[in-house]
């Protein structure tokens, strides 16, 4: 009986984790060409995002992401030279949010457009998320 009492908290604890983020599961996605980038590479970035998203966004629904471009990338490198890193890119994505206006920050029932996210990495490695917004 006890090992079942651990299987049903341990199977709760899982649903109540998985509920805290946001939603991810039709996210759209653009190709933009690029000559930085490979759609690879373009392709860890995004996902990197997806899963920040995914567990972090309460109350909001990824509908589309994809790369801003070479142009608007370089216009940000300083971004890599602030987080000691030497490439940066940059995606745009969309998301709508629910009533509770996710984690209270962002206005409730509304949607944002264009909104930025920002990696860098170093020699080829892994992306990381360093900032977001307008």
């Amino acid at each position: 009986m006890k090992r079942w009492m651990v299987f049903i908290l341990a199977v709760a604890v899982m649903f109540g984790l998985s509920a805290c983020g946001g939603d991810v599961s039709n996210v759209q996605t653009r190709n933009v060409a690029s000559k930085m980038y490979t759609s690879d590479e373009i392709e860890d970035a995004i996902n990197v995002i997806k899963r920040e998203f995914g567990t972090s966004w309460s109350g909001c629904t990824l509908t589309e992401i994809y790369y801003a471009g070479d142009e608007y990338s370089s216009e940000h490198q300083d971004w890599a030279d602030r987080n000691h890193a030497d490439e940066v890119i940059v995606l745009l994505s969309s998301f709508d949010v629910d009533e509770s206006g996710g984690d209270g920050s962002l206005n409730p029932n509304s949607t944002y457009d264009e909104w930025n996210w920002i990696l860098v990495r170093s020699n080829g490695g892994k992306w990381k998320h360093v900032d977001h917004g307008y």
